[in-house]
Formats: structure tokens, sequence, C-alpha cells
């Protein structure tokens, strides 16, 4: 009955997302599926999806959660009114956020921070 389905977005959805905006998403897909998992780029971008999407209010029996995390992000991505450059002033905002939490928690062990 349910798909898979995370409870934050999945990096291994990224990929799947990179023919559905225009050349300048297209770049930052490629760049960022390229870095290692715990690169401040790569959870920038989760962070990112993780806001758009609304990740914390999915609950598993919605139909959002149903659907599972890349049919929920595709379709977030294809009705997004926005351009690709306010997505791309999104990821900066998101890449500042994690490297701010990255120079307050050194534990963590973010890269390219």
């Amino acid at each position: 009955m349910y798909t898979v389905n995370e409870l934050l977005f999945p990096r291994y959805v990224i990929p799947s997302l990179r023919n559905l905006r225009g050349a300048a998403w297209a770049e930052l897909v490629d760049r960022v599926w390229a870095l290692d998992e715990c690169h401040a780029e790569s959870l920038a971008f989760m962070l990112m999806m993780i806001r758009l999407n609304g990740c914390m209010s999915c609950e598993t029996d919605s139909f959002r959660a149903m659907r599972g995390c890349a049919t929920c992000a595709q379709q977030m991505l294809r009705r997004y009114k926005g351009t690709d450059d306010d997505l791309l002033a999104l990821f900066e905002r998101a890449l500042d956020d994690i490297r701010r939490h990255a120079a307050q928690s050194p534990d963590f062990h973010i890269t390219g921070g």
C-alpha cells in the first residue's frame, strides 16, 4: 500500500530532479549530486528541498507520503511559480544556514564549509 518514503528529503532523489527546471537548476543538481553526502552543499540542497516540500509536516498516512518522496519533490518543482534564480537563492540561504550550523557544531564533520 505505501511507497518508499523517508522522514525527510532523501539524497537519492536528487538526480531525478535534474530535468525539471532550466539549465541553472540542472547544473546545481549535477554539482550537488557529485559531492559527498556530508558536504555542505549536499546538505544545503536537502535542507532547501525539506523546506520547499514541507517534509516536516508530512505524515506517513498522508496522500503525499503514500505517493513517495520522489513524486512529491518532482510535483513541487513542476508547480513552483518562482524562477530558477529564486530556487538558487533559496539554495544559497540554506547553504548559509548549513555553514553557520557547521561552524557551531564541528562534531558533525560537515565538509566543504
